[in-house]
């Protein structure tokens, strides 16, 4: 009967010894298969990155020496620095204008009922659902049936109109998990509406919001399609970077490119450290 129990323990432990085994090796492939998806993604950037600092004009191996010179005629590239500008003047005005319409429309969905409102919350994402080029050709022809002239502003609005639906769906899923009574006792409290608005419902739905603008903006700074056919005699940054490639590759892309994965990742901490700690009331 000993010689029994010793043999089943030891059966036992050898099962699980390989249900160990086989566990590890399936850790192992996953993360044998999460390194290669990470290379596929983020080798190219790495890649781009060593090259605007390689002082070789065309993108061969091997690497030559260290240089500077692709910054340096970066910010000489007057045409390069106002497109530039023209990208964070409409992917800021286009994020403002998804946020003044969004969150209220957000609110009307959350708190309001009228005829249609399922089908309002499905017509929303048609925008998202659409191709570029097909919002952008009717956004073209609705401009020139009113008379308006191509421009930066015609640009802005025509993202605006794409990118409201982000800014509405994430906000309204915030406001769908929002503990209302929350409100009610800021209300009792003697609080005003702005008051509990501000204090209560705002740092509840402040990740949301964020997270939003922030998408809202990425996708307007490097949005062609749309921008393509709203365009005027402005160009943005990534037109004029498409208009430049037809001509032939410079090392500048090279290096303005690095200066927005660098931009990038620092928006990116700035919103972790902005949205830490912001599921209860006031932020706390």
């Amino acid at each position: 009967m000993a010689s029994e129990g010793i043999f089943s323990t030891r059966e036992v432990a050898g099962v699980a010894l390989r249900r160990k085994r086989r566990s590890d090796a399936s850790t192992l492939a996953l993360g044998a298969v999460a390194v290669l998806v990470l290379s596929f993604l983020y080798l190219p950037v790495i890649v781009l990155i060593v090259f605007s600092f390689n002082d070789n004009s065309v993108m061969t191996l091997p690497l030559n020496g260290f240089t500077l010179d692709w910054y340096r005629k970066l910010f000489a590239n007057d045409e390069m620095l106002r497109a530039i500008r023209n990208s964070f003047y409409v992917a800021t005005f286009a994020t403002v204008l998804t946020t003044l319409i969004g969150v209220p429309a957000a609110f009307a969905l959350d708190r309001s009922d009228f005829p249609g409102k399922a089908i309002f919350r499905r017509i929303v994402l048609l925008p998202l659902t659409l191709p570029g080029i097909i919002t952008g050709i009717s956004m073209l022809q609705m401009f020139h049936l009113l008379g308006f002239n191509l421009s930066l502003q015609t640009v802005i609005m025509g993202h605006g109109t794409a990118l409201i639906a982000i800014v509405l769906t994430q906000v309204y899923a915030r406001l769908q998990r929002f503990n209302r009574r929350w409100e009610e006792a800021s209300s009792d409290l003697g609080g005003r509406p702005w008051q509990t608005f501000l204090l209560i419902t705002l740092p509840n739905i402040r990740s949301a919001l964020v997270g939003s603008a922030l998408l809202a903006f990425t996708l307007s700074f490097d949005e062609i399609p749309v921008t393509f056919f709203l365009t005027g005699r402005e160009n943005t940054l990534p037109m004029y970077i498409y208009s430049t490639l037809r001509r032939g590759f410079t090392p500048e892309i090279n290096a303005i490119a690095t200066i927005i994965v660098v931009a990038s990742l620092g928006v990116i901490l700035v919103s972790i450290r902005l949205l830490r700690n912001t599921d209860a009331p006031g932020g706390r």
